[in-house]
């Protein structure tokens, strides 16, 4: 999405992508927990806060959204069940939540590194928060080699390097929750 991709999120970038266009944007008003990655996508309205200067876990955003997307944040959380919570006050009914999360990647508080979630995680996670258990859709990405190479450093994505997913290692996870009426 401008920058040049870490190799660690080239599939879960791709398949979120995927996803909220699929859910059409133009119609989205879109809230981002994390920074300003997607706003690109050409939401009808598009707002965001950066964690943790905004702290999820302690009130929901301000306002109504079709949207929210939480990207590489979720794991910092120290209350993620608190913070799912939030997110569904803030859907309208038929909202959604797309959430990106690492799995075996090195610690990295920013300011604390609390949770890891594999996509059958994840799922029983925002099942239990309150999300229709038939809409959740979750993924995983990871290969052995990208591992390896990211455990001194973010490793950038190029065309040399293997996009296979050997499930044995996932990195990313994602997923898409949808809130009922």
């Amino acid at each position: 999405m401008g920058n040049p991709a870490d190799w660690l999120r080239v599939v879960m970038d791709a398949e979120i992508k995927a996803w909220v266009q699929y859910l059409n944007p133009s119609a989205l008003d879109a809230f981002e927990i994390s920074g300003h990655k997607w706003e690109r996508l050409g939401f009808k309205s598009y707002k965001n806060a950066k964690f943790p200067e905004f702290d999820i876990c302690q009130k929901p955003p301000h306002g109504e959204f079709d949207i929210i997307i939480a990207d590489q944040v979720w794991e910092h959380l120290k209350y993620p069940y608190r913070a799912a919570q939030n997110v569904l006050k803030s859907l309208r009914p038929g909202g959604y939540f797309a959430v990106t999360v690492p799995f075996l990647v090195k610690l990295h508080p920013a300011p604390s590194d609390c949770t890891r979630w594999s996509a059958e995680g994840l799922k029983y996670f925002l099942e239990e928060c309150g999300f229709d258990p038939n809409s959740i859709q979750a993924n995983q990405w990871g290969n052995k080699a990208c591992l390896i190479a990211n455990l001194d450093k973010w490793i950038h994505y190029d065309s040399s390097r293997d996009l296979t997913n050997e499930e044995l290692y996932p990195i990313s996870v994602w997923a898409l929750a949808r809130k009922i009426n």
